[in-house]
């Protein structure tokens, strides 16, 4: 039985969509996870982290990027923390008011992933999860030793108001790639 040369090209075209969709399924969902608070951070600090990360050619994850309407918040995100190779941390001032954040955090941290800590605009001695009725026991124990654990990781520190924008990407950049190479030679 002969075939035509369009029933031959379609059947590569479909050899060649489900190799590469073998190759997606594969590779890890992101290199670098971005935590970060949304409201002090998404239009400045991560979301120039994430651009600068994607030109260099690695996979960032950044929930505002990364993520479409109908996504589950946990589905997506979870999974993406536990498949990284590094994790970034960009502590803010309110940053220690959100659920998520210390969720994340914390998952980064039992995950044992390389963390880089991005201190933006707060000391780490001014980071403390305050005890409350949203959080049972557990969870605070669990949220306060990861934020006790990233404060004491060295990490870099950045003024919004004061900092060089352009330094500051390079040195993040930086940062996140050897911490990748060293995940990579491990």
């Amino acid at each position: 039985m002969q075939y035509s040369s369009s029933a031959k090209n379609v059947c590569r075209q479909i050899l060649r969509h489900q190799n590469h969709l073998q190759t997606i399924k594969t590779q890890p969902s992101c290199d670098v996870f971005i935590n970060h608070r949304g409201i002090d951070t998404k239009r400045n600090v991560a979301g120039l982290l994430y651009d600068y990360l994607s030109v260099l050619k690695l996979r960032p994850f950044l929930d505002s990027k990364s993520m479409k309407p109908g996504d589950k918040l946990f589905e997506k995100i979870d999974p993406a923390i536990r498949n990284c190779k590094v994790g970034i941390a960009v502590f803010s001032p309110r940053y220690c008011e959100s659920y998520f954040c210390l969720h994340e955090l914390s998952l980064i941290m039992e995950s044992k992933k390389k963390v880089i800590p991005i201190f933006c605009d707060v000391k780490p001695s001014e980071l403390r999860v305050s005890p409350s009725e949203r959080y049972l026991p557990k969870e605070l124990r669990r949220f306060a030793w990861a934020l006790e654990e990233a404060k004491y990781t060295v990490g870099l520190t950045f003024d919004s108001s004061k900092g060089d924008w352009s330094k500051f990407l390079l040195s993040a950049g930086d940062a996140v790639v050897k911490n990748l190479l060293e995940v990579e030679e491990e």
